[in-house]
């Protein structure tokens, strides 16, 4: 099944902001998402039913699922500290 993937704005603007080469492999990692979403280091977000979580390198990104709509909505991207999943 191909997904259809939706980044946020503020998920856009923060790729503008760090180096080029951990956004060139974020983005790879998106890519990835229109063919399969549990590829890579990925975790449910305990305490929600459709959030998870994939792992880029020191990265985050945070994510939703909607089945019925065929749909992957990147909330967030995140540099991994202590607060981040």
């Amino acid at each position: 099944m191909n997904w259809i993937v939706i980044v946020d704005e503020s998920a856009k603007k923060y790729l503008k902001r760090i180096p080029k080469q951990d956004a060139d492999r974020i983005r790879k990692a998106l890519r990835e998402f229109i063919r399969e979403l549990h590829t890579g280091d990925v975790a449910k977000i305990k305490g929600d039913e459709n959030k998870w979580r994939r792992r880029v390198g020191s990265y985050r990104i945070l994510y939703e699922i909607y089945e019925s709509k065929g749909v992957v909505y990147i909330a967030d991207i995140k540099r991994r500290t202590s607060n981040t999943y």
